[in-house]
């Protein structure tokens, strides 16, 4: 981007007030080595409560919206890491629903491996009971693993996308069949609903077809937001499309501007305003009073998690051209010269920089891997005017429209967020102090939106 746009896009965020969405994993927080952690709850998969605890911390933070992720099965190893995703992402919401107010509630649904006509029913209904905080996460799924729990055969990556651009037609069509008008609750005139004003959908697709119409009305926010969290050109054409929040993965500012600049593209494409579309960074924590408390948190996880340092320190090696194994190497010491002097970024992983970056300064291997450099998300391991400067400097650089934050450990890690970070970035002008409405549209500031047609 020319140094001038880059000012003017400064400036333009500085102006702005970035959104925080809340990400919940299976109760633990990032890291699967969490659930031992003293405090934390081993048995906190199954303890509903402590979503909605967690949500009403967030809350009181002033958070836009919660987000669940979700893969339908199984795909990890649980002998000793925590499952990836929540029982079922719906019901947790549910349960958060019932005991929040203001709070947006965002789950996954896979369009590969449901109906259109279920996912707008689970939706819909959230959003009205919500009182118009709901939105649905719109991905495809990979992974024929996942395909087996279905007897199917996973379908490949065009008709994925395919299937994904019906499934969301479908569902947007289906929230709009009962008219905005349609419910009368006449109870002295005797009419309950206008059904000319609630008509089937019919439509027939190459993968799905329904004929509707959906017999639940409109919530406040009319239906709920549509996100989507895909890559590449299929991803960003869905993003462009229908979606009004976009969850990203980059790991530097100029990657995560690029980005952006792209999802806001795609969106003029489809003859949408730009600003209708959000994206958010995901980004990864550990907060402490030092930033050497901080680190040896997660040191203390790496503990936690001994068996998989090996595979960790060999994987830091490839990001660094260096032949680094447990065995060859000792991890408690920094990299040795004479390696070091021919350790390179790895140019076809984007966390390679910052790996090389910290090996230069002289850190140990292991607290190398404890700034959590090949963690799926950038991590900030420090204070909390140090998680709040990463934060202000991705958003005032036009990086990102928000974050996806998820905390290393969620007993401890949400709330020192909320009570940490929180009040510097409103201290900064960064961050709202109060919610500007009632709706999941309304805290992202998205277009009104009924059935197909964006208001």
């Amino acid at each position: 981007m020319h140094a001038n746009k880059v000012c003017k896009e400064k400036y333009r965020m500085k102006n702005k007030k970035m959104q925080l969405a809340l990400q919940m994993v299976s109760g633990y927080g990032a890291e699967f080595s969490a659930w031992r952690m003293p405090g934390t709850d081993p048995k906190a998969y199954t303890n509903t409560d402590s979503y909605v605890e967690r949500a009403k911390i967030a809350e009181k933070g002033k958070f836009q919206l919660i987000f669940i992720a979700d893969s339908p099965g199984l795909n990890n190893d649980l002998s000793k890491q925590t499952p990836q995703f929540p029982m079922d992402p719906m019901l947790a919401l549910m349960a958060v629903a019932r005991e929040t107010k203001h709070i947006g509630l965002v789950a996954t649904l896979s369009t590969t491996f449901n109906h259109p006509y279920n996912i707008a029913r689970q939706f819909k209904a959230l959003d009205v009971i919500s009182h118009g905080r709901a939105g649905w996460n719109a991905v495809t799924t990979s992974g024929q693993v996942f395909a087996a729990n279905y007897g199917a055969q996973l379908p490949d990556r065009k008709e994925r996308y395919e299937m994904a651009h019906e499934s969301i037609q479908i569902v947007q069509a289906l929230w709009g069949s009962w008219g905005e008008d349609a419910w009368t609750a006449d109870a002295e005139g005797g009419q309950y609903a206008d059904m000319d004003k609630i008509q089937p959908v019919n439509l027939t697709g190459k993968y799905f077809a329904s004929r509707g119409p959906l017999p639940i009305p409109p919530s406040e926010q009319g239906q709920p937001v549509i996100f989507q969290a895909g890559g590449g050109g299929e991803g960003l054409q869905l993003a462009g499309s229908y979606a009004s929040g976009v969850y990203a993965n980059p790991y530097d500012i100029a990657s995560a501007r690029a980005q952006r600049q792209m999802i806001r593209q795609s969106a003029r494409q489809f003859k949408r305003s730009p600003d209708d579309i959000k994206m958010f960074a995901g980004f990864m924590f550990s907060i402490g009073a030092t930033e050497e408390e901080a680190l040896e948190r997660r040191r203390k996880l790496m503990d936690f998690a001994i068996e998989e340092i090996p595979g960790r320190v060999r994987y830091l090696g490839a990001m660094l051209g260096l032949p680094l194994s447990s065995d060859s190497v000792d991890i408690e010491q920094p990299i040795p010269t004479a390696l070091l002097s021919r350790a390179y970024a790895n140019p076809q992983d984007p966390r390679s920089p910052r790996a090389l970056e910290l090996a230069l300064k002289g850190l140990s291997i292991r607290d190398i891997l404890a700034h959590g450099v090949i963690n799926y998300h950038p991590v900030v391991a420090g204070t909390p005017e140090q998680v709040a400067n990463f934060l202000e400097e991705w958003f005032l650089a036009g990086a990102c429209d928000g974050f996806s934050v998820v905390p290393d450990i969620s007993f401890d890690g949400v709330a020192d967020f909320v009570h940490l970070v929180v009040p510097i970035l409103q201290e900064r002008g960064l961050f709202h102090e109060e919610y500007e409405g009632k709706t999941l549209r309304e805290h992202m500031g998205v277009s009104y939106q009924y059935g197909t047609v964006e208001k």
